[in-house]
């Protein structure tokens, strides 16, 4: 198992860090072939059959229901070899990878993720070369296998990702931007990296996919990842801008300052859908921040009267006294709104100089309680009436007290 195995910056050749354990660690069962008789076959067995030496095995019925298996399905078992035959079982996949027949390479296809952790010297040219197989159904199953082993070795798939991340055909291009989307979520340096040179293409269509891809990496990618949120905010095109805010929120847990930037940079944007990332970003953003503060003030300027309303709401939130009723009476003379305008009037106006007599009630201080001389007569008489009710309890129980003598 390659456990040595490091990812590199196809350009300085540098190791790229990864997010997640070492390969002994790799959770193999997402690799595997789909069940099937393949997991039946001694181990002594596989290599005989994967290489076509013998045709067909007739399979214990005590380790499962019988039957048989042929060649297709000890080429699926190529991973399970001992140790030593490792090297023998390496070249029976190469050799199926180049067969003639489409089967077999389909069968090698989907025994090439689980065998490269064991071994993944030159599978990457073979997966490159049945990428663009002749037959559409080897062709599906490589991209299947791309989208496995990029996530894993994404500088042996560098090549072939960027070569297919630019395929005319649709359903190839989507299939690969998934696999990047993968990579990006484990390699985030690595997904950077692709993304770099998506953001910078003439083809919107690239650009898009690939600013969708922005939310996998932007609480990962460092500084890297927050330069091409910005320059994607920055695009011509709508949608790729869309995309970019996205991150907002994300960002917005897990790098505040860098959230307030980067919004501070799209609030002034005209589409629908930015603003209302923009305004869910606000409401999560510390008010405290005098960035913030500012930016809700700017809002409450704005021409999108559903910006207007979003940062009016929260003018109490982060001003008070007299800098509210400033700001107030300021945003007032301009608003055009009318349930802006109430709201806007009633922040404006100083309830304790301005109010009814039941609001400026609520800010007067209650009146301390203090005894009258009245009270204080009550409470002797109350003390005295105590007093004497206690002096006839005695009497009354000396009085029985003779009685019973």
């Amino acid at each position: 198992m390659p456990s040595d195995y490091i990812a590199r910056d196809p350009r300085t050749g540098k190791a790229i860090s990864k997010r997640v354990l070492s390969y002994k660690d790799e959770d193999i069962r997402m690799l595997l072939p789909s069940s099937g008789p393949w997991q039946r076959i001694p181990v002594m067995e596989i290599l005989s059959l994967a290489s076509g030496k013998v045709k067909k095995i007739e399979l214990s019925h005590t380790s499962g229901n019988g039957g048989f298996a042929g060649r297709i399905d000890g080429i699926k078992a190529l991973n399970r070899v001992l140790d030593v035959d490792v090297e023998k079982g390496h070249a029976e996949l190469l050799n199926a990878l180049d067969d003639d027949y489409p089967d077999v390479r389909i069968a090698a296809l989907k025994a090439m993720p689980s065998f490269s952790l064991r071994k993944s010297a030159s599978i990457f040219r073979f997966l490159s070369d049945r990428l663009i197989d002749e037959h559409e159904s080897v062709r599906e199953a490589a991209r299947d296998c791309l989208k496995l082993l990029a996530p894993i070795f994404p500088s042996g798939c560098e090549s072939i990702l960027r070569r297919e991340l630019r395929n005319d055909v649709k359903k190839y291009r989507i299939d690969a931007f998934e696999a990047l989307r993968l990579t990006a979520k484990r390699w985030p340096e690595a997904g950077c990296l692709h993304l770099d040179e998506l953001i910078r293409e003439e083809d919107a269509d690239l650009r898009r996919r690939g600013s969708k891809i922005l939310k996998t990496i932007a609480s990962s990618g460092g500084a890297t990842g927050w330069d091409l949120i910005s320059w994607s905010l920055q695009d011509e095109d709508v949608q790729v801008r869309r995309n970019a805010s996205q991150t907002f929120i994300t960002l917005a847990n897990s790098e505040p300052r860098i959230a307030i930037i980067l919004v501070e940079s799209a609030i002034g944007e005209e589409d629908n859908v930015i603003r209302k990332n923009v305004i869910r970003t606000l409401k999560k953003l510390d008010v405290q921040n005098p960035r913030v503060t500012r930016m809700i003030i700017d809002g409450a300027r704005s021409r999108d009267v559903e910006m207007r309303k979003a940062c009016v709401s929260q003018l109490s939130i982060i001003l008070s006294g007299d800098r509210l009723r400033e700001v107030a009476e300021e945003l007032l003379r301009h608003e055009t709104n009318s349930e802006l305008r109430r709201k806007l009037t009633s922040l404006s106006i100083d309830i304790t100089m301005e109010g009814t007599e039941i609001e400026k009630n609520r800010f007067l201080a209650p009146l301390e309680y203090v005894e009258d001389d009245s009270d204080k007569e009550q409470e002797s008489t109350k003390i005295n009436k105590l007093g004497k009710g206690e002096d006839d309890k005695q009497e009354l129980g000396r009085r029985d007290g003779e009685g019973s003598r």
